[in-house]
């Protein structure tokens, strides 16, 4: 007798009730001044939901749920890399720096307090600290999914401060700031700043 539980949840069932969800509320609230958003901010809390669930999709998705008798018997922490630089898998290290660029370019326009390249490596960090914890706790609880690996994390993070290195460099030229005034989330219609 099998007493297995084996399927796989797939991203879109969801993601997709996720950004539903938050384009009505982006719709509502703009609808009802609550938090009054031009286009150009509009765009980019919008492109920023997207990017953020594309990221969960590559990082998260398909979670393969394998309970029961022929669970993946690996135990977890044989399943992550805990070794940082040595263990290096150079394509996938690349693939996290690019995965975080978008990411460090983000953060001026969604809040003007983030100046130092220290914030923008602390909160890479973070972001990619919850993606790593997740698949471990994905591994833990539902008997198989993706790797933990330290370098995931150092990649991740430098491609945030890559990616806040680039905004910052392009954010000087002169007609670069009249476009990317538009887009800032600090400015908000009908107040001047």
């Amino acid at each position: 007798m099998n007493d297995s539980i084996i399927f796989t949840i797939n991203s879109s069932s969801i993601l997709l009730p996720l950004f539903l969800i938050f384009l009505i509320y982006l719709l509502v609230s703009t609808f009802f001044k609550r938090n009054y958003y031009g286009m150009g901010q509009f765009t980019l809390v919008l492109s920023f939901a997207i990017y953020l669930l594309s990221m969960l999709h590559l990082v998260i998705f398909p979670i393969e749920v394998n309970l029961g008798e022929y669970r993946n018997l690996t135990p977890w922490y044989k399943a992550a890399n805990f070794i940082p630089i040595l263990t290096i898998d150079v394509k996938t290290f690349v693939l996290n720096v690019i995965m975080l660029v978008p990411f460090g370019m983000y953060l001026p326009f969604l809040n003007r307090k983030i100046q130092s390249i220290k914030q923008a490596a602390r909160l890479g960090f973070y972001v990619s600290l919850s993606f790593e914890l997740t698949q471990l706790v994905i591994r833990i609880l539902l008997g198989s999914g993706r790797s933990t690996d330290i370098n995931d994390l150092i990649a991740n993070t430098l491609g945030a401060v890559i990616g806040f290195l680039l905004i910052r460099k392009v954010s000087k030229i002169s007609l670069a700031q009249s476009v990317f005034h538009k887009f800032s989330l600090e400015k908000r219609a009908g107040i001047n700043r």
